[in-house]
């Protein structure tokens, strides 16, 4: 680390103390961050003021957009049932239960695999709020860093909670093959094969996970959040405010942070500011930092890869990062969000056009957090 940024160092146990202290006053004192909700809301106003008065921002902007939180996870309960048709569609027509067999599964490709909006419209709207705050740079502008977290909290995954992260993926993985298995002997009792009734009644063995699919998650449960992912909105707050109070501007470099609402509610804040910001940074090459779970220092890593395994982040900038790592003496690897991971911020940046990575700080296999009060689950 160069020039005056190497003061930042000598800062750093101030730095996370500051962190704690406004992590834990806003888990405290703020009601519960779920997407779309007031709590999320003033937790972004409060975030966007510290921006203005302590960060030295030349602007700050809170902008809202339209989401259907409860859609992204209320897929659950429509392919549970979906799951359920299927195998009991069997013993009335084959047909029928290929057929959905065909759209369960089209269902769980594309709004959980590929985080596409296949049944938002049919689930009510709420209003959810993004935050922009961009610190001006000394000289001319060359290029441009945003540092990404989000202010939504999850709702507490219930399996996960209880029994831990195999658990949680056992009923889905379940869910998938039994859709499989009867849209299977489905095909081959059309084709007269006399074993398949046999088959089918063995098969009822799937329906206590078709059903264990409807409990994944519980919305009556907001988890605070603290890690994931007030840790990623701090680190760029934290920053910020450090540059101001040491005077430390970047040469060349204009460094800002983007606070999104709804990213549990599959990416929404993300998606909408990439769509407002269409353009409006394309002066100079502009990259996004998307943190996401900071919380343990042995799974400290850039995702070459987001969305379930499925999307390329920017291999560019991904290198860039492990080396300023390696040069600042931050264990960091290369990894991925795997299959079943879901996926962070990064992937409705890079479809929004622009250059970006995720970064995590959590074993992907969904352990427990532990916090002061209760065990949370984090996603």
């Amino acid at each position: 680390m160069s020039g005056r940024f190497s003061e930042l160092t000598s800062k750093s146990k101030n730095t996370v103390a500051y962190m704690i202290r406004e992590i834990t006053h806003i888990c405290r004192d703020i009601p519960k961050r779920a997407p779309g909700t007031p709590g999320e809301k003033e937790a972004a106003g409060y975030l966007a003021d510290k921006l203005q008065d302590e960060c030295g921002c030349s602007e700050v902007r809170t902008e809202t957009f339209t989401v259907r939180p409860a859609a992204f996870y209320g897929y659950f309960y429509i392919t549970g049932g979906l799951g359920v048709l299927t195998a009991a569609l069997f013993f009335v027509t084959p047909v029928l239960s290929i057929i959905i067999g065909v759209l369960d599964l089209l269902l769980f490709i594309f709004q959980f695999g590929l985080y596409k909006e296949l049944i938002d419209p049919i689930f009510p709207k709420k209003t959810s709020v993004n935050v922009t705050g961009i610190r001006k740079c000394s000289g001319d502008c060359k290029r441009r860093i945003f540092i990404c977290g989000h202010i939504d909290a999850p709702w507490e995954f219930t399996l996960n909670y209880h029994f831990g992260g195999i658990v949680f993926e056992i009923p889905g993985a379940a869910s998938v093959f039994g859709v499989l298995f009867y849209m299977a002997i489905s095909i081959a009792a059309l084709t007269g094969a006399a074993w398949t009734h046999t088959a089918a009644l063995i098969g009822l063995i799937f329906i206590p996970f078709f059903i264990l699919v409807g409990f994944t998650y519980n919305t009556n449960v907001v988890s605070d959040g603290a890690n994931d992912n007030l840790t990623g909105c701090l680190m760029g707050v934290a920053l910020l405010k450090e540059m101001e109070a040491l005077g430390i501007d970047a040469e060349n470099t204009e460094i800002g942070v983007i606070l999104t609402g709804s990213e549990e509610a599959g990416l929404k804040g993300a998606a909408a500011w990439s769509s407002a910001h269409r353009g409006d940074f394309d002066d100079v090459p502009t990259y996004i930092l998307c943190f996401d779970t900071i919380h343990d220092p042995q799974y400290f890593m850039a995702n070459a890869k987001d969305l379930n395994g499925l999307l390329k982040t920017d291999q560019k900038l991904c290198g860039a990062f492990l080396e300023a790592a390696e040069d600042a003496g931050v264990p960091c690897k290369k990894g991925w969000v795997p299959p079943f991971g879901g996926s962070t911020d990064c992937t409705a940046f890079i479809r929004g056009g622009f250059r970006s990575i995720s970064v995590t700080g959590l074993n992907m296999r969904l352990k427990t957090i532990i916090t002061q009060e209760r065990i949370h689950t984090t996603i």
